[in-house]
């Protein structure tokens, strides 16, 4: 069958935004709400069943289960964090302007980035580099919940806890909240995925990795180098650990928005946006990407919402277009190239 105009102008797009020197292997997919368009591409050795990390994308996967243990009444967002995690934990952890005020935070404020708690990841250490900087340069590690909590402690909070106005992304936020999904259902994250995303939707190749030989078959790049770096990915866990496919992502990406995982009535007090660097502006547990017009040639640009990671995936969706974009880039480098990659294809989708 011969392809359509709009699938033929998505492959081109994708054929140029892909020809980028550092873009060794991506895989991307689109689909509209209504049905009428379903395409996917593929180019440098990924293929559509290719699995990858999804990195941070997987923070939305944390999302839906909490918003679904709400609707169970396991949980409600406002509920102080202190009610699911262990105090002697959490103590400390939140030390600002001589006040403890680690028992203030909240799961909505986790969510949304809104603790003002330092992220355990990307804040520079002793040797004035940071986690995220040596997990680049390929210096492997594993750590624990209680390990990323410790070095929490030993970095300054950026602000007291809901201050107005104020976002500071933290993979911290997200290993807490992986222990109050432990604590509200008495199993693992990944048993709480399984429950609440997976099995809903059928997915058979999506799973929190664990370095036991099950390796994903794309491998991470930096610049032009595999990044093979199996400890500290399976460290991650609810801050970054799942592993997909485009298939499987674009599943997940349609349940969240569609109200296959929780109640679609639940979306909208999901957009109090904070910025928290450029482009992005964060909610409750999603991110949103837009343009300005200064910077598109005075169009205007539509947003995207949904989250992206550290490998290069993304998980988006245009609610203008009525259009969802997934896939990754699989390159940690340059953290630009999958919103590049989307915006040539939203050009090449007409309304």
């Amino acid at each position: 069958m011969a392809e359509r105009p709009t699938e033929q102008r998505l492959e081109r797009a994708f054929r140029k935004a892909t020809a980028h020197k550092l873009i060794i292997g991506a895989v991307a997919r689109v689909e509209s709400g209504d049905g009428s368009l379903s395409w996917c591409g593929a180019a440098g050795g990924v293929e559509r069943n290719s699995r990858f990390f999804i990195a941070s994308a997987t923070k939305l996967y944390v999302t839906a289960s909490l918003l679904k243990l709400q609707e169970l009444g396991r949980l409600r967002l406002d509920d102080p964090a202190a009610d699911y995690v262990d105090r002697g934990a959490l103590e400390g952890i939140h030390r600002y302007n001589g006040k403890d005020e680690s028992f203030k935070l909240t799961i909505r404020q986790l969510m949304a980035h809104t603790s003002g708690l330092p992220d355990y990841f990307q804040a520079a250490r002793d040797d004035g580099k940071s986690l995220l900087q040596h997990i680049q340069a390929g210096r492997d590690r594993a750590w624990t919940f209680e390990q990323a909590v410790e070095d929490a402690k030993r970095l300054k909070p950026h602000f007291a806890p809901g201050t107005p106005g104020k976002a500071h992304y933290s993979d911290t936020n997200y290993q807490l909240l992986g222990k109050i999904i432990e604590h509200a259902t008495g199993g693992t994250v990944e048993e709480a995925f399984r429950s609440y995303v997976y099995e809903p939707l059928g997915l058979e190749n999506t799973y929190l990795f664990r370095n036991d030989g099950d390796d994903p078959d794309v491998p991470l790049y930096c610049n032009d180098a595999p990044l093979h770096v199996p400890q500290a990915m399976a460290s991650f866990g609810p801050d970054g650990g799942i592993v997909s496919t485009a298939d499987e992502l674009m599943a997940f990406l349609r349940g969240f928005f569609e109200g296959r995982l929780f109640a679609k009535s639940a979306l909208p007090s999901l957009y109090a946006w904070n910025r928290i660097f450029f482009p992005l502006q964060y909610g409750v547990g999603v991110a949103k990407f837009q343009m300005p017009r200064v910077f598109t040639m005075f169009r205007l640009f539509p947003e995207l919402i949904g989250h992206s990671g550290l490998s290069g995936a993304f998980a988006y969706y245009c609610p203008a277009k009525d259009v969802y974009f997934a896939g990754t880039v699989n390159q940690v480098a340059q953290p630009s190239l999958p919103y590049r990659l989307m915006m040539e294809l939203l050009n090449s989708v007409k309304k």
